[in-house]
């Protein structure tokens, strides 16, 4: 059985619909908490990293042990697919750059791939991404240019979240409550279940590229 090491950064962001992907495909999820401390050690293992109401050039200290991490395992030939957070941390790593958004981008929001696919996505965040040396741009929405990149077949960034089902929006507004901007009450599973064939795919594009 194959393992995979996901870093979590805040107790209400979990995998979500990454552990339903892990499951069907046989890989077991080695679930580390950075904001408790733990990481795996340095290496060239494949790794997800989540998202998390952090500054991604600032925040706690523990956010720097993980920039640390992030780098050396980087260093050492790591794939790595994240998210939000993770995406700024990676952009970081590489060489590019985190800045503040006029205005935050919250709830569904259309975005457009280069390819000329478009899903509606759930988004929180209110920095953007200027990208790395070599990335290259995947998607963008109307307010953020910078919503997916890539450098190479096996660093690859998002700025939404794909990983977010309806468990874990509950749980998010469970959380943050009235702070929450993401959506109550009866939703549409056919927008989940969109967002989750993509995420599959695009898991394991990277999943075989990353082995």
């Amino acid at each position: 059985m194959s393992e995979l090491n996901l870093i979590q950064h805040h107790p209400a962001e979990g995998p979500g619909a990454i552990a339903a992907w892990a499951a069907s495909r046989g890989v077991t999820l080695n679930v580390f908490r950075a904001d408790l401390g733990q990481l795996p050690a340095v290496s060239a293992g494949p790794a997800i990293l989540l998202g998390g109401p952090y500054e991604s050039n600032a925040g706690p200290a523990w956010l720097e042990t993980e920039r640390q991490w992030l780098a050396g395992s980087l260093e050492q030939g790591a794939a790595v697919f994240a998210i939000c957070l993770g995406a700024q941390l990676l952009a970081l790593s590489l060489g590019g750059n985190v800045r503040r958004m006029a205005r935050t981008e919250t709830g569904w929001t259309q975005v457009n791939f280069v390819d000329g696919q478009s899903l509606k996505v759930l988004e929180w965040h209110e920095d953007a991404i200027d990208l790395p040396p070599n990335a290259q741009l995947l998607a963008s929405s109307e307010q953020c240019e910078q919503q997916m990149y890539c450098v190479g077949p096996t660093r690859v960034g998002l700025q939404f979240h794909p990983e977010w089902n309806a468990e874990s929006v509950a749980l998010l507004n469970q959380h943050f409550a009235d702070e929450s901007p993401l959506p109550r009450g009866t939703q549409d599973s056919a927008d989940y279940a969109s967002v989750f064939e993509w995420l599959q795919v695009t898991l394991d594009q990277w999943w075989v590229a990353a082995r």
